[in-house]
């Protein structure tokens, strides 16, 4: 199955994958009502040093920062045009620093690991009849690969840059949902010759 976990025995890894979601929401909801770009800057500095932690691959995971490059543009000029260009920089730094460490979650965590940690919120399914494992993976596989298709989209732009001299494109679309439907079927695939959600390995 397509992964972008990175092997590993780091302290990051070593923190259960409840405790590192845990984390990931409870920062979400206060981020989200703090405005000033300084804590934002000093976020982001303590997850970057979390992905210098890691050695060269894990620094190597902020060229995720690329793939998001387009989108932040785009959303800066929005706020610029409409005269909020510092309330503009805060959203972009809160997204980073939530992207980032988000993303930092799915590379030091075992996709088994991240689906035992999500089972129990749905747990009351199984009083109805109904599996808590299925909806578990689905979220479970959402957190894996929403930062592998961002990877995606880097590294088309990278390729698009090579030939065009031009990062980003609308152009992009095609090819990247070309993707992320052959990264789907390959999931698929590999869920099928597991036995399904059910039959993942535990």
């Amino acid at each position: 199955m397509i992964s972008i976990y990175l092997q590993g025995n780091s302290w990051l890894h070593r923190i259960p994958a409840g405790l590192k979601l845990l984390a990931v929401a409870i920062a979400s909801l206060i981020l989200f009502q703090v405005k000033s770009p300084w804590v934002f800057l000093a976020c982001l500095a303590v997850v970057a040093v979390c992905y210098a932690s890691l050695g060269r691959q894990g620094v190597a995971q902020l060229k995720l920062l690329r793939g998001l490059s387009y989108f932040l543009g785009i959303l800066l000029l929005f706020h610029w045009v409409s005269g909020t260009f510092l309330e503009g920089v805060s959203v972009i730094l809160r997204l980073l620093v939530l992207v980032l460490a988000a993303n930092l979650v799915s590379v030091t965590t075992r996709l088994d690991d991240m689906l035992d940690a999500v089972k129990p919120l749905f747990m009351p399914l199984e009083w109805i009849g109904l599996s808590a494992r299925k909806p578990a993976l689905g979220v479970a596989l959402v957190l894996r690969f929403a930062p592998y298709m961002m990877q995606i989209f880097s590294r088309l732009s990278e390729a698009y840059q090579a030939r065009a001299g031009s990062t980003n494109s609308w152009k992009l679309l095609p090819p990247l949902a070309i993707q992320c439907l052959r990264m789907s079927d390959n999931v698929a695939d590999a869920l099928r010759a597991r036995g399904g959600s059910e039959g993942l390995p535990r």
